[in-house]
């Protein structure tokens, strides 16, 4: 009221132009300024980005949202905004703020349509390789324990460790998943979770089991958090937070305890397990110097399903985790998938997946306030899409899980604007499309429609982005073969295979990748002044 008083009295005074004056505090996007003008910002912004940031990257992070395409990425804008009460499309995500953004291609060695192992082997370790392995090259083939030996590739997190870095692993699922598993693991299978998942002929042969590579293979990880507790503890072991549920039980059939060995390993290195969100929280970063968090038997549950007494959130473990790492003076490399963002699309459950995707844009705000842009190279990307789209010429601020503003002109029926190409919610009523405006679609489990049945939704085949920020972010440019990503990490950090541009300790160029004669005339110029 006391807006519209103000308009009236100002017509009276001034007449038309005081009328656009209001049209513009009010309904802003009505008049063409507005949009210069933002624009105009936008420029400016991008003129900056002429002086680039050439620094060595003394941290690095990167953020995997697990099957988060493009599609997936756009939806979770408009729901991050309409959770605030805006319409949703004109909102930023966090990582729609980073200066760089390329295409990555996702398609592993052996399959167009690509799984979270042979991409994660490609994005951390930086070659290529076959779908369903981790940690070897694409001669290793799935399955084949005996094609595992010779194959084996390290990933950017070793790089790191062998470089006199801090590492970590935070995960919203099983430490020992796909994602992760390809930073640390070897592995021809990566259902090979425990040695109580793999085949008899592949024990006798020699090959380990993910959990007891987790622990074996880089024993001095300094920051692991996620899930998975029942692998690695014996067989039928009743676990801490579930002890009356059978199916959460220990797997392992060697009768190790990998929790208590390492447990024995650290205690004298400020070393702590944390199996609960209290017990995490509790603790003071700057006494921790190792920490494993272990806060499910598997997955960790969907964000919206979370028990904020037991379970940490995917921001509250990036938090702890990068205090933690942050205190060595070399730096950090720190690996964060958000996980399930691909499990409630494989459900079809999108509103699961894109509340996940949300927690991670909080975690990427979270890591921002924590680092800086000077010093840190924070990469976004995905490892995959998923065959999920949303459309049917929605209005401005539509309910992104709510319907197309106009029925089907084929069968009459209404359809909400996100679906599936194919999944679980392909379901038929009296053989015809079922009537979604007969069901709550904008419940947190609903399972959009589909136009395959299939017990699990597919991946997507289509490129992803990748977003970067910090010293070297501008390599990451146009589009990509997935596998260079680790590659222009390692190359900001000084790290791992290309350090020849990286400056020695008195702070002079590096010679080594000129050639002779460009060698010879700078040093006799040196001598001659």
């Amino acid at each position: 009221m006391k807006i519209l008083r103000i308009f009236v009295s100002c017509v009276i005074i001034c007449g038309q132009t005081c009328k656009h004056v209001f049209l513009w505090l009010v309904e802003p996007e009505k008049h063409p300024d507005f949009w210069k003008e933002w624009a105009q910002r936008t420029l400016k912004n991008a003129l900056t980005l002429q002086d680039l940031n050439k620094n060595v990257a003394k941290n690095i992070i990167l953020f995997l949202g697990d099957g988060m395409g493009v599609p997936t990425v756009t939806a979770a804008r408009i729901l991050k905004g309409q959770m605030s009460g805006q319409s949703g499309e004109e909102t930023q995500l966090e990582m729609d703020k980073f200066p760089y953004v390329a295409l990555s291609k996702t398609y592993n060695t052996n399959a167009q349509v690509p799984d979270s192992a042979g991409t994660a082997t490609a994005y951390l370790c930086g070659v290529k390789a076959n779908e369903g392995t981790v940690g070897v090259s694409a001669a290793a083939v799935r399955s084949q324990c005996n094609t595992t030996q010779g194959n084996e590739v390290t990933s950017i997190l070793k790089w790191a460790k062998d470089a006199g870095k801090s590492v970590g692993i935070v995960t919203t699922t099983r430490v020992n998943h796909a994602t992760p598993s390809a930073a640390y693991a070897h592995c021809v299978d990566r259902d090979w979770y425990s040695d109580g998942d793999m085949p008899t002929e592949a024990l006798q042969s020699g090959c380990k089991d993910i959990a007891r590579q987790l622990f074996e293979n880089i024993p001095d990880i300094d920051v692991i958090m996620g899930g998975g507790r029942r692998n690695m503890y014996p067989r039928n072991t009743p676990d801490v937070e579930y002890p009356g549920d059978k199916k959460h039980n220990g797997t392992r059939k060697d009768g190790r305890n990998l929790v208590g060995e390492w447990i024995d390993r650290v205690k004298d290195k400020k070393g702590y397990y944390a199996w609960n969100r209290k017990d995490l929280l509790s603790l003071n970063p700057n006494n921790v110097d190792y920490l494993l968090g272990l806060f499910e038997p598997a997955d960790l549950p969907y964000e919206l399903e979370r028990n904020k007494e037991t379970d940490p959130s995917l921001t509250e473990m990036v938090d702890v985790a990068i205090k933690i790492l942050r205190k060595n003076e070399r730096g950090f490399y720190l690996l964060v998938e958000g996980g399930r963002i691909d499990h409630g699309h494989h459900e079809g459950k999108a509103k699961q997946a894109l509340h996940e995707a949300v927690e991670m844009d909080r975690a990427i705000t979270r890591a921002d306030l924590l680092t800086s842009i000077y010093d840190t190279l924070t990469v976004v990307t995905a490892d995959h899409s998923h065959v999920f789209s949303f459309g049917g010429y929605t209005p401005r601020g539509n309910s992104i899980f709510g319907l197309a503003p106009t029925v089907s002109d084929i069968d009459q029926k209404p359809f909400t604007s996100i679906l599936y190409g194919n999944g679980p919610g392909f379901k038929l009523v009296n053989s015809t499309r079922e009537n979604v405006s007969t069901v709550d679609y904008e419940q947190n489990n609903y399972q959009a429609q589909s136009a395959v049945p299939l017990r699990m939704e597919t991946h997507g085949g289509e490129d992803v982005a990748i977003f970067s920020k910090g010293p070297m972010a501008h390599l990451l440019h146009g589009v990509q073969e997935q596998h260079y990503i680790p590659h222009v990490m390692a190359y900001a950090a000084c790290i791992g295979q290309n350090k020849d541009h990286c400056r020695t300790n008195s702070g002079s160029p590096s010679l080594s990748h000129i050639s002779p004669t460009l060698a010879l005339l700078l040093a006799v110029k040196w001598l001659l002044c």
